[in-house]
């Protein structure tokens, strides 16, 4: 069994890291827009397409991440 490839370890670390973000980032950019829903409902519709763009940019970098850590792994 050979010693742990540092390469293999870069992986896990983007995955891992590269989720966190994005995951925290959600959860706050929902709470917020549920929020403001709340406080004003006929907004309720201009905030849910900023609430979906912003989510869909937040999960790029999730998917960016992911790309990043297979690239590793393959090595």
């Amino acid at each position: 069994m050979e010693g742990i490839n540092l390469a293999h370890l870069g992986s896990g670390l983007a995955i891992g890291l590269g989720a966190l973000g994005p995951g925290v980032g959600v959860g706050l950019l929902v709470g917020k827009a549920l929020e403001g829903m709340a406080r004003q409902p006929e907004m309720a519709g201009k905030l849910q397409v900023a609430m979906f763009i912003g989510i869909a940019i937040a999960e790029s970098i999730a998917l960016y991440s992911f790309v990043i850590a297979i690239l590793l792994f393959t090595k």
